[in-house]
């Protein structure tokens, strides 16, 4: 993966709030794939206990953004079907993982799936981007220089 693209994304992931109040974190980031992953916690449940199905497909849709954008391209959602297969309890780690599966100039098709600790399968989805013409905006900023 070219290091200017894979840094400035790790770079610019530091500003996302939504993902930040969710506890998202990016674990790997290579070409047309990505892990993320979460601790759920108490303000994620649903009304039965378990982990909130929006909580999970968040987690799905930061690793969906990262790996369809890791190529340098815009890339947006045009579709995204989720299976939930099993339900999750609050403090357990999930994990997702999102490979490209189809890359064409216009449209990436991606499977994603989110496992727990133990390895269970607790969701997955198959997802599709479709690749705009423009190179990611914060490409062309000078990084800030670390101390």
């Amino acid at each position: 993966m070219d290091q200017k693209i894979r840094s400035s994304i790790i770079e610019n992931v530091k500003g996302e709030g939504y993902a930040g109040k969710l506890g998202l974190k990016l674990i790997e980031l290579s070409d047309g794939h990505a892990i993320v992953e979460m601790v759920p916690m108490n303000n994620d449940v649903n009304m039965f206990g378990t982990v909130h199905g929006g909580a999970i497909f968040s987690l799905m849709d930061e690793a969906f953004q990262f790996s369809c954008n890791s190529h340098g391209r815009v890339a947006v959602a045009l579709n995204v079907n989720v299976v939930f297969h099993n339900p999750v309890k609050i403090g357990c780690r999930l994990r997702a993982e999102s490979k490209e599966i189809y890359l064409s100039n216009k449209t990436a098709t991606y499977e994603i799936k989110v496992r727990n600790d133990n390895d269970i399968l607790i969701a997955s989805c198959q997802a599709l981007a479709y690749r705009k013409r423009e190179q990611l905006p914060f490409l062309d900023e000078e990084p800030e220089p670390t101390i």
